[in-house]
């Protein structure tokens, strides 16, 4: 039994050994932020201000968080499924540990949790696809996407992580040859990951219409279609019944509210009406199909009308002043040519690989129509990115089959090479290029435009939300702060403040009460202040969301913050000299006070 045939046998337990190798590695590398608590994204913040809330008592449905906008919360469009095994964890460690260690190691395991998941996916993906030995070579490109692999990071705890992991999961049901066991996993990782968040409502559809096409193109694959049908039906009523908070109950558009919930319900219905149908010739599945997909289309427009539109439903004056703003809601070309290379190198790499078996699979419809649709999503991510950046981690994971079969063709050939050099140096290259090494690398070669604006916000971005930072912020007596939407979660989850908004499309009202008073006029700030009954009005001049205010306003309110000129209701509050932040005191006449909890 020569090495591949050992590992071929026992890949399972060599799966685990790089998981857990990868596990040990990230948790290194990230070792100082974990001490420094650094929850660096605002989502990552509010979701442990809502495990906090869940382990003290906060009920299971009701998902607003207080500490924004008390007394009335904010409301948070997510559900508990992420919540729990951070909570689990915490509650695992504490009496170990310590409160607060127990924390840090949540945030620190939780997110290697669906990248174990992820990893184990694209292993059999890949096995059954390309070739069994191939899993090892999957699993090192997965890892090489370094937006994806960024959402598996210690201390990312939000619900990207695992709604890639769903995806991952989604995929390989579509790849296995097993029909009832596949349609099953692709139903129930779309209906896992639909309970989530709609994030990856595209590509889970996409992969839906695969199951509908493999069945239009052979008939035997009815069953796939029906248990499909069945188990993203019974899955997303699950998913609602178990998790959809009380806000979710509503007939919004933007999460499994019951919306989403019908659309799928009928959706899975319909999948199983046509499973059952099944006429021989292959133009009547056709037909029939289409015409299954007008029914799921009338229904959704007739009965949601109100959805027709971007699903968030922000206002116009919301988008201009906020949503259109947000970096990872712009396209990829706005980002510079060094993040744009970085995040597509792979995905380019995989559309050959598909392109490719797509070529080479041409005269067999089961392997062609199989590959076509593990490439679709990958397409369809590709060109997402034309459109928010945000698609990148989807884009990069979703290239791996594709980018692995590229790599599986060329490297047999490089070493079966009578030349050392070639046989080395040349696989080593190989792979470095199908990765996007060599790209991200090249990037570094390419002049970056020189913005003192882009540096001061990088240092302010860095600074602002440490530890050290907000400690003087948290010295002072409670208040409610009028401070940046974007660090409003991070001042709620390390200090004892409460603030306005958070970057949450739901409470617009407030996140244009942030807005209007930065970029207004020192009155109308007054007005918001006096409304809230604001305590402390708190700024870290540079930071990402402060450019907007100073681009947009050059003599509102924030502008003349940063310029010590203060109205005569503010007096500022002494901090280090060393502090990046700027923190003022309402004062003068009274204002309308709310009851905090």
């Amino acid at each position: 039994m020569d090495a591949l045939d050992r590992l071929e046998k026992h890949w399972r337990w060599w799966l685990l050994l790089v998981w857990l190798l990868t596990c040990v590695l990230l948790i290194f590398n990230r070792w100082g932020q974990m001490r420094g608590f650094g929850l660096s994204d605002t989502d990552d913040n509010i979701r442990m201000m809502e495990v906090r809330a869940l382990l003290n008592g906060q009920g299971w449905y009701d998902l607003r968080q207080y500490r924004l906008n008390p007394p009335y919360g904010a409301n948070i469009h997510w559900s508990r499924i992420v919540d729990l095994p951070i909570a689990g964890i915490k509650l695992v460690l504490a009496p170990m540990v310590g409160g607060a260690a127990a924390e840090r190691w949540a945030v620190a395991i939780a997110p290697l949790l669906p990248m174990g998941l992820a990893m184990a996916a694209i292993a059999v993906t890949v096995r059954r696809l390309i070739a069994p030995h191939a899993f090892g070579l999957g699993i090192a490109l997965l890892l090489c996407g370094h937006s994806t692999r960024g959402m598996w990071s210690p201390l990312r705890i939000d619900h990207h992580g695992w709604q890639l992991a769903a995806l991952a999961v989604a995929v390989m049901g579509l790849a296995d040859p097993k029909r009832a066991r596949g349609g099953i996993v692709l139903g129930l990782a779309t209906a896992f990951s639909l309970a989530i968040g709609l994030e990856m409502l595209l590509y889970l559809g996409l992969l839906g219409a695969a199951t509908g096409l493999i069945w239009i193109v052979d008939g035997g694959q009815a069953r796939r279609l029906a248990t499909y049908g069945l188990s993203l039906a019974g899955g997303c009523a699950l998913g609602f019944l178990i998790f959809a908070s009380d806000a979710n109950r509503e007939p919004l558009c933007d999460a499994l509210t019951p919306v989403w919930l019908s659309v799928m319900v009928l959706a899975g219905a319909l999948c199983v009406g046509l499973a059952m149908a099944t006429p021989q010739r292959w133009p009547l599945r056709l037909g029939l199909a289409a015409a299954a997909a007008i029914v799921l289309g009338v229904f959704y427009a007739l009965a949601w009308p109100h959805c027709l539109q971007r699903l968030e439903g922000v206002s116009p004056e919301l988008a201009a002043m906020w949503l259109d703003n947000v970096r990872e809601a712009r396209p990829l070309y706005t980002h510079g040519w060094q993040v744009a290379i970085s995040i597509v190198a792979m995905p380019v790499a995989g559309l050959f690989g598909y392109g490719l078996m797509i070529w080479r699979n041409r005269r067999d419809p089961a392997a062609l129509v199989a590959w076509a649709s593990v490439a679709a999503p990958a397409l369809l991510a590709i060109l997402l990115l034309l459109w928010q950046s945000r698609a990148g981690p989807a884009a990069q994971m979703l290239s791996v089959p594709g980018a692995t079969a590229l790599a599986w063709l060329i490297i047999p050939g490089l070493r079966s090479s009578k030349w050392m050099l070639v046989r080395v140096v040349g696989t080593v290259f190989a792979f470095l290029l199908v990765s996007g090494i060599i790209a991200q690398e090249a990037t570094r070669f390419i002049p970056k435009p020189k913005s003192k604006v882009s540096a001061i916000a990088n240092k302010a971005n860095g600074s602002c939300p440490t530890l050290a930072a907000l400690r003087p912020i948290a010295q002072q007596p409670r208040g409610y702060v009028l401070t940046f939407v974007d660090l409003g979660p991070r001042l709620i989850t390390v200090t004892h403040h409460d603030a306005v908004a958070g970057p949450y499309h739901r409470n617009g009202a407030d996140i244009l009460d942030v807005m209007k008073s930065f970029r207004g006029t020192p009155d109308e700030a007054h007005r918001v202040i006096a409304k809230r009954g604001i305590d402390y009005v708190l700024i870290c001049p540079g930071m990402a969301e402060s450019t907007v205010y100073a681009a947009y306003a050059k003599n509102g309110f924030y502008m003349q913050l940063v310029r010590n000129k203060l109205p005569a209701w503010l007096t500022p509050v002494p901090l280090p000299k060393d502090s990046p932040y700027r923190m003022f005191r309402v004062i003068g006449e009274p204002v309308a006070k709310t009851v905090r909890p």
